[in-house]
């Protein structure tokens, strides 16, 4: 049966969910051009002519990948309401006890880029970005009167490697960490950082 004749964006995005699938069944090492195209029944050189990498095709994969993470996330911390609320809800969301990324994914991602700059540099463009948009909530929240923070771009960072760490924990050792704790020490910290009770995060939810 012959394939249906796509357009340009809808092969590459094709091509990059096919390329996020391998990467998560074999790990981004040992992914190869020719397993993407074989999952899809196309030639190397398709592939070839769209990314004209490995490393260009994978970093292509982990930005797609993010996309509707980091489009939540925008949505999250857009609603209409206290920067609090919108600050919890995000961070909760994104722990690895909520439903952001596939942490098993991220977490071969950030090894490979170790060595590969093309990789490494979507990784980064990315982590700017979440760590940019706690930080201009913070700084909303700050300037309501809701929570004192003196330097909110260091809070984001921290929390965002809080949150890392916690993943790598609970995705590397399995029952390292309960979900119930994890969530604890997750409030804690936020609560901490912004100069509250966590009773107060609790009273936020509501």
């Amino acid at each position: 049966m012959a394939r249906v004749r796509l357009s340009v964006a809808e092969r590459r995005e094709e091509l990059l969910r096919a390329t996020v699938e391998q990467i998560e069944a074999r790990g981004v090492a040992a992914v190869r051009i020719a397993d993407v195209a074989s999952s899809l029944g196309v030639s190397n050189a398709l592939v070839l002519y769209h990314f004209s990498t490995k490393e260009k095709l994978v970093a292509a994969a982990f930005a797609y990948a993010a996309e509707d993470d980091l489009a939540h996330l925008r949505k999250l911390l857009g609603r209409r309401t206290t920067a609090l609320r919108r600050l919890r809800t995000a961070v909760r969301w994104y722990a690895p006890t909520g439903q952001a990324k596939g942490w098993r994914l991220w977490i071969e991602g950030w090894a490979a880029a170790l060595r590969e700059p093309a990789l490494r540099e979507v990784t980064r463009d990315l982590d700017r970005e979440w760590k940019a948009a706690i930080t201009e909530v913070i700084v909303e929240g700050v300037a309501a009167g809701e929570f004192r923070c003196p330097d909110p771009a260091s809070t984001a960072l921290k929390l965002t490697a809080l949150l890392d760490g916690l993943a790598v924990q609970m995705t590397a050792y399995s029952g390292a960490v309960s979900r119930a704790r994890t969530q604890e020490w997750v409030d804690e910290a936020l609560a901490r950082e912004l100069g509250l009770e966590r009773e107060a995060l609790t009273a936020a939810a509501r």
